[in-house]
């Protein structure tokens, strides 16, 4: 008993080499390796693919409005059965314009979102949804509308695409604000420190007038009557 209780950091040490054997050691063959996640053609979450369908629905239905109109006015021209003509047009331009939308979507979602993509990369993405969209819209006049379909459509879509990117890209709205016909004038953020420089000095040259009005009526109420 006295031995026991005489020693109890003998017993302490050997509660730690038990520790030590408990423990096991951490090799780098069992380390976690990090893993890299493909990217996704979809947005994240569970509606991911409502994100793109639905408003992919909804361009193909405007699109099928216009192809309406336009088969409506080529029966009418031709004296052909107008509501073939016009329910044709409607579901080919339907096609037409619910896949583009789409697979351009899920081209922009490829290379990582709209704010990651260069001019180059939006080119090449409506080039493949164009490609897409004549592929499935020539498919429907038969098999050998499916090639021409393909490269017009392509062509179209990589065409818009550069000539739009070039007019929006530049900033009109700076050059339009910059010229004289523009009732705002657009400042950099030095002039605007400048001009606010320029009123506190008004501020503070208006503060000292007033200051010596004050002096000078304070002083004039201090001058002995005659």
């Amino acid at each position: 008993m006295k031995d026991a209780d005489s020693n109890p950091s003998s017993s302490g040490q050997q509660d730690s080499r038990v520790d030590q054997l408990d423990v096991p050691s951490a090799s780098p063959r069992t380390a976690q390796r990090p893993v890299r996640k493909p990217q996704s053609l979809l947005p994240p979450g569970a509606s991911g693919a409502l994100d793109v369908i639905l408003p992919s629905i909804t361009v193909g239905g405007a699109t099928a409005v216009a192809g309406a109109l336009s088969g409506t006015v080529a029966g009418i021209v031709r004296s052909q059965p107008v509501g073939l003509f016009t329910l044709f047009a409607a579901g080919q331009w339907f096609v037409l314009g619910s896949s583009y939308y789409g697979a351009r979507q899920v081209a922009i979602n490829a290379y990582g979102g709209n704010d990651s993509m260069t001019a180059t990369d939006k080119v090449r993405a409506s080039g493949l949804a164009g490609g897409f969209a004549g592929m499935l819209a020539g498919s429907i006049r038969g098999r050998a509308n499916i090639i021409p379909g393909i490269i017009f459509w392509s062509v179209a879509g990589a065409g818009g695409q550069a000539v739009g990117g070039a007019l929006f890209g530049r900033n009109y709205g700076a050059k339009y604000l910059a010229s004289r016909w523009s009732p705002v004038t657009p400042l950099t953020d030095r002039q605007y420190e400048k001009m606010l420089e320029e009123k506190l000095l008004k501020v503070d040259a208006e503060i000292a007038i007033i200051d010596e009005n004050i002096q000078e009526i304070r002083n004039k109420a201090q001058l002995p009557r005659p």
